[in-house]
């Protein structure tokens, strides 16, 4: 009972909360701006953070461990979240942003053979072609006119969502550079202090800051900080901790799919048959890459 525990149940938990995130961003998003919506979001974050970092008296990095971590912080959390929100808050899908921002593992597989000079197998190249085949059909929808979209979005919404690609592929590559052993509370804490200090730039630069304290902001703000930023972070940093990268990152092909039945059930988002096949075929491309390490994990 305990092994299928940590073997189905902690999994699909942590992909129900991450895919959530999408989902609580389209709550939160109408009552307030994107960046100042995730300013206060990680400030309640990090008090909450702090106190458990008290209670449970945490190890701290050196200044160079700190570092690495501040730099994770402003590419996977502040890049990565404020790409999101500013694509979402745009009007593009919930479920095609998932869907771009889920091509993570492919462009960080890109990014390896660049930076760490990774060599990439001929199933990894297969995969990454079948990612860039997969967006580009459900983006040629748009421009198609297929009469059973009714996922129009503006066209500046997708520099958005590529820069949140671009962001998160880039901190992973970099923790994977300069990783640190840091505990899990402390480690999260610093990397969220960063993405915090982008995100305030980017309220008082680009945003009035004005926020509607409506009922659904609230239920929306509370999920986002105890479901996503705690919960879901903090599940996948423990999962990784007990030695299943892998298996992990096999996880992320499932997200998109998970958050675009959820965005269809809650706000009746539909993707055409053109989009849903290149859905399909991007997440094949994903799994074709991230699933390549877990079986020759198994022959070393």
């Amino acid at each position: 009972m305990r092994s299928l525990f940590f073997t189905y149940l902690v999994p699909a938990l942590f992909v129900w909360l991450w895919s959530t995130g999408f989902i609580g961003a389209k709550y939160g998003l109408p009552y307030a701006e994107p960046f100042t919506l995730l300013l206060i979001r990680m400030l309640i974050t990090l008090v909450l953070l702090a106190g458990l970092a008290r209670l449970l008296k945490t190890r701290w990095p050196g200044w160079r461990g700190a570092g690495h971590l501040a730099v994770t912080g402003l590419l996977v959390h502040g890049c990565y979240l404020g790409g999101v929100y500013y694509a979402i808050q745009g009007g593009m899908p919930s479920g095609i942003v998932s869907l771009i921002v889920g091509l993570q593992p492919l462009v960080t597989a890109a990014a390896a053979v660049v930076f760490l000079r990774e060599g990439v197998s001929g199933r990894q190249w297969l995969g990454l072609l079948l990612g860039l085949v997969g967006v580009t059909l459900v983006l040629m929808e748009k421009f198609t006119g297929d009469p059973g979209d009714t996922s129009g979005f503006p066209l500046w919404t997708l520099v958005w969502a590529f820069f949140s690609l671009a962001g998160i592929s880039l901190g992973t590559v970099y923790q994977k550079r300069h990783g640190t052993q840091a505990d899990l509370v402390a480690g999260t804490l610093i990397q969220y202090s960063a993405a915090s200090v982008l995100f305030a730039i980017g309220a008082f630069a680009l945003e009035s800051r004005e926020v509607d304290w409506t009922l659904q902001l609230q239920l929306s703000m509370a999920w986002l900080v105890l479901g996503v930023s705690i919960g879901a972070i903090l599940l996948l940093m423990w999962l990784i901790r007990r030695g299943a990268a892998s298996q992990v990152a096999s996880l992320f092909y499932l997200v998109p799919p998970v958050t675009a039945l959820e965005a269809f059930w809650l706000f009746d988002e539909r993707l055409g048959v053109l989009a849903m096949a290149g859905g399909l075929v991007s997440i094949t491309g994903v799994a074709l890459v991230v699933t390549r390490k877990a079986v020759h994990g198994g022959r070393q």
